[in-house]
C-alpha cells in the first residue's frame, strides 16, 4: 500500500468541546487549522501536529463511554518538553507529550494494546505497508506505531463515536483497492467505502484487535478528484 501522506491522523471524540479545545491549543499546543461539518450532529476540529492532523470530534448527542480499547496511550512530539510528560486531556485519556524524535515520533503517534504482537506486525506492515523499526514500533511513512503486549479481547461491537481516542486515518491513493486488500488480509469491515462530495472518498476497516482505522482518498492530499 502506498500512502499518500507519510503520515497518520489521530480522530477523537467528545461531548466537552471547549475544555478539549483549550487543552489541545493552550496546554498541548497545536495549531486550530478549521471546522468541518461531518453530518449527524458532528462538528471536527482539526489541528496541525507536524505533518498529522489531531480531528477532534464534537458530538452534538450524548456519545456512550468508550470502554478499554486497543488504542492505549496517544504521543504528541513538542518542543515543550525534554522529556516525556503523561497528561490527561478532559475526558481522561492519556496524552503523552514526547520531545520531537522521541522513537522516531514526529506529530501524533498511538500505542496499541494488541494480544499477539507478531500478529499485529504482520498485518500492519504487510497488508497496510509498514515498516519495522524494531520490536514494538513501527514506521508509518514518517511517524511511528507503538505496539505493545496486553490487550483482553476483540469488541467488535464497540462503536466508532464513543468517547476517547477512537481512531487512526490513513492517507491512501485508492481507496477501494486498499480496503479490499485489507479484507483480504485479515481486517474487518468497519463501513464499506463512501464518497464525501468532492471532498473524499473514505473506509474504516478494523485490525485484528479491533482498532478503527479510516482509509482516506481525500483529494486535496492526493491531487485528484474522487
Amino acid at each position: 500500500m502506498e500512502l499518500a501522506k507519510p503520515f497518520y491522523d489521530v480522530g477523537v471524540f467528545s461531548n466537552q468541546s471547549q475544555a478539549q479545545l483549550q487543552f489541545w491549543q493552550q496546554q498541548v499546543g497545536l495549531a486550530f487549522d478549521h471546522s468541518l461539518k461531518l453530518g449527524g450532529g458532528v462538528l471536527q476540529h482539526r489541528h496541525h501536529a507536524a505533518g498529522a492532523v489531531l480531528k477532534l470530534n464534537d458530538a452534538r448527542d450524548p456519545l456512550p463511554l468508550a470502554l478499554d480499547g486497543p488504542i492505549d496511550e496517544l504521543l504528541v512530539a513538542s518542543e515543550k518538553v525534554h522529556e516525556p510528560q503523561l497528561l490527561s486531556d478532559p475526558d481522561g485519556n492519556p496524552v503523552r507529550l514526547v520531545p520531537p524524535g522521541y522513537r522516531g515520533i514526529q506529530g501524533l503517534a498511538v500505542q496499541l494494546k494488541v494480544q499477539d504482537l507478531a500478529r499485529s506486525e504482520e498485518f500492519y506492515c504487510q497488508v497496510l505497508g509498514l515498516q519495522p523499526v524494531e520490536p514494538g514500533l513501527l514506521a508509518c511513512g514518517d511517524t511511528r506505531l507503538l505496539l505493545s503486549a496486553g490487550a483482553a479481547g476483540v469488541d467488535l461491537a464497540a462503536p466508532l463515536a464513543a468517547t476517547g481516542v477512537r481512531y487512526i486515518t490513513l492517507q491512501v491513493f485508492d481507496c477501494d483497492a486498499t480496503y479490499a486488500k485489507a479484507l483480504a488480509g485479515g481486517a474487518t469491515s468497519g463501513r464499506e467505502p463512501v464518497t464525501l462530495g468532492s471532498t473524499a472518498r473514505i473506509a474504516f476497516i478494523r485490525d485484528p484487535d479491533g482498532t478503527w482505522i479510516e482509509l482516506s482518498e481525500r483529494a486535496s492530499v492526493t491531487g485528484k478528484a474522487v
